[in-house]
């Protein structure tokens, strides 16, 4: 691949965004530069974060995209003086990460798993998000009287596993009969036997053919966790996630300090600073941010590296479209200590078409080694999934 410029001598001319999506809004972030390359990336759960990534605009624009740390730390820094150090402005940024590792790894010719330290590992394992409910129809087949019966999770366990998968993960804070007043985050004993059954029948089912997470979404109180997370210890859990509400630590570390039971959280930190305390105090069991989210590529191998100094594992939560997941693949492919990456469009058929490469079979994704993020997008897919009011971004 040849350039008319030495990367040293490229600089940003625009950035351009453009919204699709389903069940998440998946925001494709594009960097264009006077060399006629472009880099696309991808920020997620980040409502309007468009809007600062183009107020920021005037920041980058004229600088050199190979310099990712340093164009990153230049917005990070504006952030702060524009009066937040998290959220929706880091999901931004975030966006701009990842375009620039792909546009970086462009102009350098190389992949961008060497711009984070090069590959542990050729492929990454990819867990299915199978959800619950009514989404459990849809994995089975078989419609059931109570689609929040332990009876249909199981059976939607094993017609996941069977497609090919090794790793799922399920929604274990559905509504249900037993839970009295949902705003007090507390449940009595029926409502931790109902979800414990849930465990029971779909650990059974399964047995040894697949690990099996189950994702809490910050639903409950500290005893609460504690008691559910106990009378689950006697099963084949992988883990429990985002089990207590994410702004108190202190509590998120007596959950994970008073269990057997393997813990998982990290979605809702940002930036390697918010990852340090809950890494440090041992907080959790396992690590689990989210790359077009929580700060980038970049931040992400900052966060894996911190957890593997107290040999924590990295697992990468992600609600992405391909371009966003093949983003996270590079990152767990470059961190040691990275255990899974998540894949939860199941219910979305056209998911794969957005990029022009195959990038998914179930379990597993194959990390390029082409310049760049090594997908391209369809334009046409985009197109035809933009949410109103959209503007198509330029060709590449």
């Amino acid at each position: 691949m040849e350039h008319e410029s030495a990367p040293r001598d490229v600089a940003i001319t625009d950035i351009q965004t453009t919204t699709i999506g389903e069940t998440f809004e998946w925001t494709l972030v594009r960097i264009y530069t006077d060399a006629g390359v472009t880099g696309t990336g991808e920020m997620v759960l980040g409502p309007k974060a468009d809007a600062y990534l183009h107020e920021v605009k005037p920041i980058i624009i004229g600088k050199n995209p190979v310099d990712i740390d340093a164009r990153c730390t230049e917005l990070f820094d504006y952030l702060s003086y524009r009066g937040g150090i998290n959220g929706i402005g880091v999901t931004a940024i975030s966006g701009i990460d990842l375009a620039l590792h792909d546009l970086a790894g462009k102009l350098l010719e190389v992949p961008a798993h060497q711009l984070l330290g090069g590959k542990h590992r050729e492929d990454v394992r990819v867990y299915c998000d199978v959800h619950a409910g009514e989404h459990l129809h849809e994995a089975d087949g078989e419609p059931d009287e109570d689609p929040y019966d332990p009876e249909a999770y199981a059976g939607a366990a094993e017609a996941v596993v069977d497609e090919g998968w090794d790793a799922i993960k399920f929604d274990l804070d559905s509504p249900d009969k037993h839970v009295q007043d949902p705003k007090n985050k507390h449940l009595n004993a029926r409502a931790i036997d109902f979800r414990a059954s849930i465990v029971e029948a779909v650990t059974e089912r399964v047995g040894d053919r697949a690990d099996i997470a189950f994702d809490c979404h910050w639903s409950w109180t500290g005893d609460t966790v504690r008691r559910l997370a106990s009378a689950v210890e006697d099963y084949d859990v992988w883990w429990l996630e985002d089990t207590v509400p994410p702004e108190n630590h202190d509590v998120q570390e007596y959950v994970t300090h008073n269990t057997d039971t393997t813990i998982a959280a990290g979605e809702n930190i940002y930036r390697v600073e918010g990852a340090r305390q809950l890494v440090e105090n041992q907080g959790l069991d396992i690590i689990h941010p989210d790359v077009p989210k929580n700060g980038g590529m970049l931040e992400t191998k900052k966060i894996a590296n911190i957890a593997k100094a107290y040999y924590i594992p990295l697992a990468l939560h992600n609600v992405a479209s391909p371009v966003g997941t093949m983003a996270s693949a590079h990152v767990g492919a470059s961190a040691s200590n990275f255990l899974a990456l998540e894949y939860h469009a199941r219910d979305v058929d056209w998911w794969d078409d957005v990029v022009e490469e195959d990038i998914l079979e179930p379990g597993r994704i194959e990390v390029p080694d082409e310049p760049g993020l090594g997908v391209e997008v369809d334009l046409d897919v985009v197109a035809a999934h933009m949410k109103e009011g959209e503007e198509l971004i330029d060709e590449a």
